[in-house]
Formats: C-alpha cells, sequence, structure tokens
C-alpha cells in the first residue's frame, strides 16, 4: 500500500490517501479540505475511494467531507465516542475559524472494530485524550498507523481543547500504540511520519 500525504485546509492539516497498487482502490484519512491538488491527483492517478477514516471530529480533519463525497460518495467512518463534538460546531472548533460546519452522515466504529478497504484490514485503536472519541487505525499487514492528532513527531496531540485530557491522552498512547511493533510507519495529523520506536526513545512526553 502506497501513501501519499496532502497538506489541506486552514491548519495544514495532513490528509493522506493510502491505496492498493494493484486494484487502485484507495481509502483518504481526514479529508480537512477536497482540494484542487487532491482532487487531481485521484484523478490522475485513476484511484477509486473506498472510505474516508476519521481519526477525530475537529474541523480540520473533515471540512472537505461534502465536496468529497460529491465525488465519492463513500462510507465514513468515525468513533462512536465522537458522536457529539463532530455535529457541533462550537466543540469541533468549526465557529471559532469558519461560519461554523458540522457532518451528520457518518458510521459509528467501537474500539478494535475491523474496516476492510482497498484490499486491507484497517483496526480502530480508541486512543481519547486529544477528543473523547479520538482513534487510530492501525493497518498491521502494511506496518502503517493513521494516528491524527493523538501522537505527532516527538510529540503529542493538544489536552487543553473541549473533551480534551491530557492523562488520558498519554494512557491511550502507551497502552494502544507504544505496543505496537517497532517498525510500525506512524501518519500523525500534523507535522511528518514518524514510527514507534522513535517515539518510544525520543518523545520527551513518553520517555
Amino acid at each position: 500500500m502506497k501513501v501519499e500525504r496532502f497538506l489541506t485546509g486552514i491548519l495544514s492539516t495532513n490528509c493522506y490517501v493510502a491505496w492498493n497498487e494493484q486494484t487502485k482502490e484507495a481509502v483518504i484519512v481526514d479529508p480537512a479540505a477536497y482540494s484542487k491538488k487532491l482532487a487531481e491527483f485521484l484523478r490522475e492517478e485513476g484511484l477509486k475511494p473506498q472510505a474516508v477514516l476519521l481519526t477525530h471530529g475537529h474541523f480540520d480533519h473533515i471540512m472537505g467531507l461534502d465536496a468529497l463525497l460529491l465525488d465519492y460518495p463513500v462510507p465514513v467512518y468515525v468513533h462512536e465516542a465522537e458522536k457529539e463534538l463532530i455535529a457541533d460546531p462550537k466543540t469541533n472548533l468549526s465557529l471559532t475559524y469558519t461560519n461554523g460546519y458540522v457532518f451528520e452522515g457518518a458510521i459509528y466504529v467501537a474500539d478494535g472494530q475491523k474496516i476492510e478497504a482497498a484490499g486491507v484490514t484497517f483496526e480502530v485503536l480508541f486512543t481519547p485524550g486529544h477528543t473523547l472519541g479520538g482513534c487510530c487505525y492501525y493497518a498491521e499487514t502494511e506496518n502503517i498507523l493513521f494516528s491524527g492528532d493523538t501522537l505527532f513527531r516527538c510529540s503529542i496531540g493538544r489536552s487543553d481543547l473541549p473533551t480534551g485530557d491530557e492523562a488520558t491522552l498519554i494512557r491511550s498512547i502507551k497502552e494502544k500504540l507504544l505496543v505496537l511493533p517497532e517498525h510500525t510507519v506512524v501518519y500523525p495529523g500534523h507535522m511528518a511520519a514518524t514510527t514507534i520506536q522513535t517515539e518510544k526513545t525520543a518523545n520527551p512526553f513518553l520517555v
């Protein structure tokens, strides 16, 4: 599975396209905006999106959904504990930066649930702390993890926003993410990619 990163939205959120090179089937992670560059890439590569995976409901990870779904009407997954936040423009912070945005068409998933898309199994890892319903998506066969705003390269997500909690966030990372194989590549919601090994040894919030 190949992964391409796009900086999208007003906060330069990482939106990822991950696709099966044989079938061209793809998943899209956290579309902050449906940018011209992203749209052209999908068309030019002949990719066939199968699903959208949302790591959490903050506005800077979801505001491209409406435009994207017009071109690709695929299921959108988010953790069940994020249902209220994603539908509240104040809590999802969209009213702070825009006129407000909510999304109510998601399929809600639970911790440990498996999502089959693009020929790959993505396991939902419930990692609250940045938000109440934050989660990560782990593809064991591909050695990749989409961590959203839970874990960054040598840093962690903010916990001072609505429904966040620092102790919960650190516990989530240590119990759910740092136990993954060290060679797992981590694709975060902001900043560059990293590995579990790097975060176990060099992240000042965790060592």
